[in-house]
């Protein structure tokens, strides 16, 4: 395993950039980087999806995520570990997520990129309201 792990974690209101994000997964170590990217999609259970409204508790999501880098650590050989993700609105087809792992095999850096996803709806304090034509919903946290 690697002893020394890169990660870079970012909550912002402004719109993801993917050239800020793949900065830190440049490192000759890795021989993969799985990258997901995720959408707001236009519609949920046959009803019209407007926008996502995001909230954080923004110190306490930062550390949860250094947590989550450091149970991947100790389960996959991985390099880089970096998440974004949007605050505020986000409309349907913009980006609100953005998360990478990246490892010297492919198949590290996948298990390891579907990891932090889930992790992140577990365990991280971001939460998401949606945003329909007629009226609105907390969800819950869990996937």
């Amino acid at each position: 395993m690697q002893e020394n792990i890169t990660n870079l974690f970012l909550l912002s209101h402004e719109p993801l950039s993917m050239e800020h994000f793949t900065s830190v997964l440049n490192n000759e170590a890795n021989g993969a980087i799985v990258i997901f990217k995720g959408y707001v999609r236009n519609q949920k259970n046959n009803k019209k999806v407007v926008a996502l409204d995001f909230e954080a508790y923004e110190p306490m999501a930062l550390i949860e995520l250094e947590r989550i880098a450091s149970e991947i650590k100790t389960k996959w050989p991985v390099v880089n570990i970096s998440l974004h993700h949007r605050l505020g609105r986000v409309e349907a087809g913009d980006m609100p997520v953005i998360a990478a792992a990246a490892s010297p095999h492919r198949k590290d850096a996948f298990e390891a990129c579907e990891y932090l996803m889930n992790r992140l709806k577990e365990t991280v304090p971001i939460w998401k309201k949606e945003i329909f034509e007629d009226g609105e919903i907390w969800v819950t946290q869990t996937p």
